[in-house]
């Protein structure tokens, strides 16, 4: 594969990783190539030591819009989950996230849906344009989540709010996200890369050691109870019923 063909861009400077999701064209939308270049970036960045902060964002108008549903082709959702062929690399991506030893900034600049939206819920900060539109669309295409959404949108905005969105399907705008508690800050988009990188500065001027360990402080204060959640939300099968009805404009 050659550089213009990658899918995810890694950029290293002065302590910062800047990794890409790079397909703006179809606004970044999540494939397996994507979620296995992700874990290969990750990796090479948890081995750099000069790296203190990483962040995580979409090339274009958008974070991501998802998964890519075309991008399936003529898999079988039974029971509105997408599969291992996604599943498995999307969980080594968002456990690599919560573990490395490094702090995590989700830069959300515009579309952040399903998938994407539980790929940010698993970054230690979140900041987001006024201007983006997140959700959770499982609903709307008759499917269900399995890389951890019923567990960690709930922790973050509460139980409540959780069940309205993912139950309604609806969006939200990068305002709302910062006041539910799902993101840290929300800016104009035209601020977006200054108060991402002045949090980053801020981030890098104290010690490494402290970072790592309110990271895995905080992970284990949220995973108690959550772990369990998980593990059942990955095994649970559901019977959906029109999946492929509403997914049918994607074939």
């Amino acid at each position: 594969m050659s550089e213009t063909d990658k899918q995810v861009e890694l950029h290293i400077e002065q302590g910062i990783a800047t990794v890409v999701l790079s397909r703006p064209e179809v606004l970044n939308a999540i494939t397996r190539t994507m979620l296995e270049e992700l874990i290969a970036s990750l990796d090479v960045i948890a081995d750099d030591e000069s790296v203190k902060v990483v962040v995580l964002t979409g090339a274009g108008k958008a974070f991501s819009a998802g998964v890519d549903l075309k991008a399936l082709g003529g898999r079988s959702l039974e029971g509105g989950a997408v599969g291992d062929y996604l599943d498995e690399p999307a969980r080594q991506v968002i456990d690599r996230l919560t573990t490395i030893p490094k702090v995590v900034i989700a830069r959300v600049n515009g579309f952040c849906f399903t998938g994407a939206l539980e790929l940010i819920l698993a970054c230690d900060l979140v900041v987001v344009a006024n201007e983006a539109r997140l959700g959770d669309t499982h609903a709307k295409w008759g499917l269900r989540p399995t890389w951890g959404m019923s567990q960690r949108l709930a922790r973050m905005v509460g139980i409540a709010r959780a069940r309205e969105l993912s139950y309604t399907a609806r969006t939200f705008t990068g305002i709302e996200a910062a006041e539910w508690g799902l993101a840290a800050r929300a800016v104009p988009l035209d601020e977006l890369d200054r108060t991402v990188r002045d949090l980053a500065e801020q981030l890098l001027a104290n010690s490494m050691g402290s970072l790592v360990a309110y990271k895995d402080l905080y992970r284990r204060s949220l995973d108690s109870g959550q772990a369990e959640g998980l593990e059942y939300e990955a095994a649970a099968r559901f019977v959906i019923a029109d999946t492929a009805q509403r997914l049918a404009t994607f074939r």
